[in-house]
């Protein structure tokens, strides 16, 4: 029971350090300029990966952190 909650605890804590980084910053300066500067990324259709990524990779921590639980208590 005490490896669990530790298990618990540790998820949480990279589950809460995933949102302290997603906190936004200052919005960026506006563009100069009459058509309002150039768009934050090139070419437009500007598709963040990352958010995805990141919940992959949580939720392969999360099945490799069940496995090994597992594999300790059936080996116990």
């Amino acid at each position: 029971m005490k490896k669990l909650i530790v298990y618990i605890t540790f998820l949480l804590g990279i589950l809460v350090s995933f949102e302290l980084n997603a906190q936004g910053g200052p919005p960026p300066p506006p563009g100069g300029g009459p058509g309002g500067g150039t768009p934050p990324c090139w070419p437009p259709p500007c598709v963040p990966i990352d958010g995805g990524i990141t919940f992959l990779l949580a939720a392969g921590a999360i099945y490799g952190t069940k496995k090994i639980y597992d594999i300790n208590k059936k080996a116990e």
